[in-house]
């Protein structure tokens, strides 16, 4: 996503010129556009990832042992796995502040993702804005020099 900012800045950089008529111009759009698509994708996938481990954390049970947090997601299974926390004292507060902070990843994932949405969006508006239905063969209206005879 930082990446996709600072291609953004040099395409404020570079003069504009209709139709895309410099070949720096086009690369560094068609890069732009694509580093977008590229940067929602890992936006999403993190959103994901991040929603997962939420997910597990709230199911968790934490044990304090010899000042560390022991978490188990299930704790009847004796091969499962178990989460160490070394220096944590308090595993309340310990995972409450871990749900928040997956919480606040999941919810900046998924703004850096709407915002790499809204720039794909643009780009493809301001590229393909026209749409073609068909050709019209004769004018609404004749003009002066094209008066039909009757």
């Amino acid at each position: 996503v930082c990446v996709v900012s600072l291609v953004g800045f040099v395409m404020l950089c570079i003069s504009y010129q209709p139709d895309e008529k410099t070949c720096v111009q086009f690369t560094v759009k068609l890069m732009y556009f694509l580093l977008s698509a590229l940067g929602l994708v890992a936006c999403i996938l993190a959103v994901a990832f991040a929603a997962h481990h939420y997910l597990q954390m709230t199911k968790f049970t934490c044990d304090t042992i010899l000042e560390s947090c022991q978490c188990k997601l299930d704790t009847a299974d004796p091969l499962g796995r178990t989460f160490i926390y070394q220096d944590a004292a308090d595993c309340g507060s310990l995972t409450s502040m871990l749900n928040l902070y997956l919480l606040l990843q999941m919810v900046l994932n998924l703004i850096a993702a709407l915002v790499c949405l809204s720039a794909c969006f643009v780009m493809w508006k301001h590229r393909y804005q026209v749409f073609y239905v068909g050709v019209r063969f004769y004018p609404l209206t004749a003009t002066e020099g094209q008066q039909q005879k009757v």
